[in-house]
């Protein structure tokens, strides 16, 4: 069976592991990628199901980079889930096309149900 792979970018490397175990835990194929400069060259040599997006990132921030894949054709339907602590995170990830925000900290089970309802 072909496993489906997950792209999570987050700056925060605890997050990052919690979550890189928790999904490779549920079956899942993990890329972590810490440094968002890196996340496009990521998505084109891996081509993930579905990103797991942090907005507050140095340098290049989660809704910057949502709109760049919103705005490519190639990833334009990649689902994508933004997480974030920010009060103003939801309207901010919905105006960049977010397929759907969490607030952190987020329900691990809920997570996991909304993933795995975009994946299949």
């Amino acid at each position: 069976m072909y496993t489906k792979t997950i792209l999570i970018c987050d700056d925060d490397e605890g997050i990052l592991e919690m979550l890189a175990i928790i999904l490779e835990g549920s079956g899942y194929t993990i890329i972590p990628v810490q440094n968002s400069l890196n996340i496009y060259e990521t998505i084109e040599r891996e081509h993930p199901d579905l990103l797991l997006l942090d907005l507050w990132m140095p340098v290049l921030s989660g809704d910057q980079v949502l709109r760049s894949l919103r705005n490519n054709p190639q990833t334009h339907e990649l689902p994508v889930i933004v997480i974030s602590a920010s009060r103003d995170g939801q309207k901010i990830a919905e105006e960049a096309g977010a397929t759907e925000f969490m607030s952190k900290p987020f329900d691990l089970d809920f997570l996991l149900q909304r993933i795995h309802q975009y994946l299949n």
